[in-house]
């Protein structure tokens, strides 16, 4: 099944550069209805607004609710458990990995990455898409 690239995506990062990083990133992959949030309390926010999203793109690091929080209240959340979430962070240590595993993210991004790597990361999680 193709990927619908006119979805809903949510960038969630504490860094507006690293918002704007990611969200022209997506754009250059060809998805276009690309939300911001500046951290994991906006973003449920949004998530819960009635606008169903596609897949979140999370920072790990993060103030007030870090996305590891964003990650399980997501999944505890009937309405949005469903989400495909890639976790973004600058740390690959094991324990982080497992600890994002355990609250059931679909994938993770280590900084930096590029295009190709977010491309094949999503891919992984929804499905290919030219």
């Amino acid at each position: 099944m193709a990927v619908d690239k006119a979805m809903r995506v949510l960038v969630v990062d504490d860094y507006q550069t690293m918002r704007k990083v990611v969200s022209h990133l997506l754009k250059k992959l060809g998805f276009q209805n690309i939300d911001e949030a500046a951290d994991g309390t906006e973003a449920l926010k949004i998530l819960r607004g009635g606008n169903p999203y596609g897949l979140i793109v999370s920072d790990w690091n993060m103030e007030p609710m870090t996305g590891l929080q964003l990650l399980r209240e997501v999944r505890a959340d009937a309405a949005l458990k469903k989400t495909p979430f890639i976790m973004v962070t600058a740390e690959s240590k094991a324990e982080n990995v497992i600890a994002a595993k355990e609250a059931g993210v679909s994938n993770y991004i280590v900084k930096p990455f590029n295009e190709v790597t977010l491309k094949s990361k999503m891919v992984s999680v929804l499905g290919d898409f030219e």
